[in-house]
């Protein structure tokens, strides 16, 4: 039977009560990630910045499922991807690509969630896009930019590119690729890729029936839409949603806070 390396014991003892609640935050979210199956074996990162002059990052160990992440065993790096802290899990400096590129032009990215889902990626390769055919598509759409394929994320000059598409949005479709979005709070970003998600799921199953027969919303209801979810989306995840969401993992996958 495999077995997996132990992160130091004494994890707690040596990270700020900052840094501990965030890695907690961010556990809780790869638990989540997992939960819904929108992990992809050990591939894709969620990361978060931990406050302060280093630029330091908490990322997930390479070689451990989404389902065992811990607080503990998250890994922190530097901006180039290598571990500041004695660790005994393997990193992946190159899938922090992305990441790093969206951390260090954003000031408002604490937290980074990048998937590969299947629904992410059909829509992903769609021409048009992310459709506003649904309500939950419309509170997102608006938000969202689109970064053309370039390769396995391994180029550190896409990242400009990557930057200049982003913009100041807070969701993207990576072209042929997946999805990603940001937010100021590790439960911020997972509301916005929660949502983006389900408008991508929710868009492949429709036009499963054919485009001739999708029902387009009148003319101005999807901006309508976009206005009403314009900053509610940051109150819904960081009151609400995120609580409840932490205590839906303690039930289900206890052990994340470790």
């Amino acid at each position: 039977m495999a077995t997996q390396p132990k992160p130091p014991a004494d994890v707690r003892a040596q990270v700020s009560d900052e840094e501990w609640a965030l890695r907690v935050d961010l556990a809780c979210a790869y638990r989540l990630v997992a939960y819904h199956g929108w992990d992809d074996l050990i591939f894709t990162h969620l990361s978060v910045r931990i406050p302060g002059p280093e630029h330091h990052f908490l990322i997930n160990p390479y070689n451990l499922m989404f389902e065992e992440i811990t607080a503990s065993s998250l890994v922190k790096i530097d901006v180039h991807g290598s571990p500041v802290m004695e660790t005994p899990y393997m990193t992946n400096p190159a899938g922090f690509t992305i990441h790093s590129a969206i951390h260090m032009a954003r000031a408002d990215a604490h937290a980074v969630i990048h998937l590969h889902t299947p629904y992410g990626q059909a829509v992903a390769a769609q021409a048009d896009g992310l459709m506003p055919i649904t309500q939950t598509a419309m509170l997102i759409r608006d938000e969202l930019a689109y970064h053309h394929y370039e390769g396995v994320a391994t180029d550190l000059e896409e990242r400009e590119r990557l930057v200049a598409d982003f913009g100041t949005k807070t969701a993207m479709i990576l072209r042929n690729h997946g999805t990603l979005t940001v937010g100021e709070t590790v439960g911020e970003a997972f509301l916005k890729m929660y949502f983006l998600e389900r408008a991508c799921e929710a868009q492949v199953h429709a036009l499963a029936g054919g485009a001739a027969l999708l029902n387009h919303p009148p003319q101005g209801s999807p901006e309508k839409a976009a206005n009403q979810a314009r900053g509610g989306l940051k109150l819904i995840s960081t009151m609400l949603a995120w609580p409840a969401l932490m205590r839906k993992m303690d039930r289900e996958c206890p052990g994340y806070r470790d």
